[in-house]
């Protein structure tokens, strides 16, 4: 391939990888071509700390396996695992999805809440707020009820449960943009963006977006 935008699937579902990948190609509308690689050694969805934090070894070794070929790479599971090294570790920009979403979301001041389905996953994403420096504008996390592997597993409930953590985090929190707070979660995302008049943040294209910022920049 050409050059391209890497986005990198640390759960090992090729289907979901299927899924990111075309989002991101929507995203990026012709600017540039996007590849995806799938992690082979994770659960099929992260969904706890372990899990996420067992993640990161993969991603690294993706990314340093791609760099020669790629002009930026994408982490897109929600947790950014292995953003930190892979950052240190290449000369290409590597952005993550909750990185990316976070930033947009927060964007003027405006607070911001992040609709998910793995509540085992609060702190970590509690962290990437703070370590972000937006802490001040997250007014926290809303989580659908159930087993989220079940819940992503049928479709029309988990676009329900998700609208209702959406709006949860604006009627109870006060967040005046929500973020839908996952990589499997990305097809979810773009279907609740109509229905809403809150800003709904879909992290796959805010990664995208934001790495075609930044090449712009670089240029």
């Amino acid at each position: 391939m050409s050059a391209h935008i890497l986005l990198i699937n640390p759960n090992s579902s090729l289907a979901t990888s299927d899924m990111m990948v075309s989002i991101a190609r929507r995203a990026a509308s012709g600017r540039m071509a996007v590849a995806v690689a799938t992690a082979m050694r994770n659960p099929p969805m992260i969904v706890t700390p372990e899990q996420l934090d067992a993640a990161a070894a993969e991603v690294v070794e993706i990314g340093e396996r791609h760099e020669a070929g790629c002009l930026g790479i994408v982490v897109s599971a929600f947790g950014d695992p292995g953003l930190a090294a892979l950052k240190r570790r290449l000369a290409i920009p590597v952005i993550g999805i909750c990185e990316a979403s976070m930033i947009e979301a927060s964007q003027g001041g405006r607070k911001f809440g992040v609709a998910t389905t793995t509540p085992e996953l609060i702190q970590a994403i509690d962290d990437r707020a703070r370590d972000l420096g937006v802490w001040d504008r997250y007014t926290g996390i809303r989580c659908t009820s159930g087993d989220p592997l079940a819940l992503s597993a049928n479709p029309e409930r988990l676009l329900e449960a998700l609208g209702d953590a959406v709006r949860q985090c604006v009627e109870l929190d006060g967040a005046e943009a929500v973020i839908i707070g996952g990589g499997p979660l990305g097809q979810a995302a773009e279907q609740l963006q109509p229905l809403f008049p809150t800003p709904i943040i879909a992290p796959i294209p805010s990664a995208i977006d934001r790495m075609l910022d930044l090449m712009q920049v670089a240029a």
